[in-house]
């Protein structure tokens, strides 16, 4: 039994409120046992599996407001995987990189090999948030839509004065399907599934620009060593078979497809976005009225609606009222591992009901007031 038991009033139906993975609608574990568990085991080289990439591919271009000339391009691995692959396919000589948190930070050290010269690294306090800066020499501009780690969001924006032929990459892994923006306004946008769409891990999606694929394909055609696994440019080739190089992970694509048509059907990208910012406002909201919590991003236009971060006062530990919570099955709430904040780090994804978060602070009043 809990120490503290948390009155049944106060619970959410579902507790899951983590950054990723990510909670899953029951409708699509349900639509997965009906009719997604049949692809299990079949090759993806034939059309049922070939189909349901095309079916993400195509619901994911009309996600992003269909832009022209762009293509929904995917591969094995995840986001960790594509930071990678940027750094051996498309980066020609230098990047800049905005670093917000811990994932800005990664694909950062991935682009500091020695095929490339040294990127420019603009690094904020952690909570804040600065600025690209226009920069002679720099062909790859690279940050953060949403920084999971911190709960800083930097809006979709090109950089006027940058060399010509610059083009920019945007880590969407924790915005994609839950923050509307402007897809012309980048050339990447990249992400993994297990966040807002609410599936799992093993593949990286981008949709990228016309000029982000003839920047791959040209890089691609001269002699950089460029592994087959890390090579967009092989990745671009089979997505336009709708396939990946290697087994790609079905369950994912499925689970990603049934969450993408739900979002589509519902209103889109305005519909989703305005879920995620009643979500996480009754959250900065709350904390802006409590006497022992407050938001940890100070400016409201730099926080996150995706991923709220509230820091504690002194007098009360986060990590004994998130011990208390898990122990009533109010899961994943802890602060980013290695921030080593005094805080709660609550996910807002779309699939996340207002209500839900409603019942969360009812729960977390009344911890705090038990211990």
């Amino acid at each position: 039994m809990p120490e503290i038991i948390i009155p049944a009033e106060f619970l959410p139906v579902d507790g899951r409120f983590g950054c990723g993975p990510s909670r899953v609608r029951a409708a699509q574990i349900a639509a997965f046992a009906a009719e997604g568990a049949k692809l299990m085991g079949t090759s993806h080289r034939q059309a049922p599996v070939k189909n349901l990439v095309k079916r993400v591919q195509e619901g994911l271009l009309e996600l992003f407001h269909n832009p022209a000339g762009y293509e929904i391009v995917l591969g094995n691995g995840g986001s960790t995987a594509f930071w990678d692959a940027a750094a051996f396919s498309m980066v020609e000589r230098k990047a800049q990189n905005l670093v917000h948190g811990e994932f800005g930070a990664k694909f950062a050290n991935s682009l500091t090999n020695p095929w490339l010269e040294k990127p420019t690294v603009i690094n904020g306090t952690p909570g804040s948030r600065l600025e690209l800066q226009a920069e002679a020499g720099v062909d790859s501009y690279a940050y953060a839509q949403n920084e999971t780690s911190t709960g800083v969001v930097t809006p979709v924006k090109r950089l006027s004065g940058v060399d010509e032929g610059a083009i920019f990459f945007t880590d969407a892994t924790s915005a994609a399907g839950g923050i509307d923006f402007d897809p012309l306004e980048t050339d990447v946008y990249y992400f993994a599934p297990q966040k807002n769409f609410a599936s799992d891990g093993g593949l990286w999606f981008a949709l990228m620009s016309p000029a982000a694929i003839e920047r791959t394909e040209r890089i691609a055609a001269t002699d950089r060593y460029i592994p087959e696994f890390l090579s967009v440019k092989t990745a671009i080739d089979n997505s336009r078979l709708n396939q990946t190089l290697n087994t790609p992970a079905i369950a994912t694509l499925f689970l990603l497809a049934e969450q993408v048509d739900w979002i589509n059907a519902n209103g889109g990208l305005a519909w989703a976005d305005s879920r995620t910012k009643a979500a996480s406002a009754h959250l900065y909201n709350w904390a802006d009225a409590s006497e022992f919590a407050t938001p940890f991003v100070e400016n409201p236009e730099h926080r996150s609606q995706v991923v709220v971060t509230i820091d504690f006062n002194d007098q009360v530990d986060a990590a004994a009222v998130a011990k208390a919570l898990r122990a009533n099955g109010i899961v994943d709430v802890e602060p980013y591992r290695k921030l080593g904040r005094n805080q709660l780090r609550v996910a807002t994804f779309t699939a996340t009901d207002l209500a839900e978060v409603e019942q969360l602070t009812k729960a977390i009043d009344y911890v705090v007031g038990q211990l």
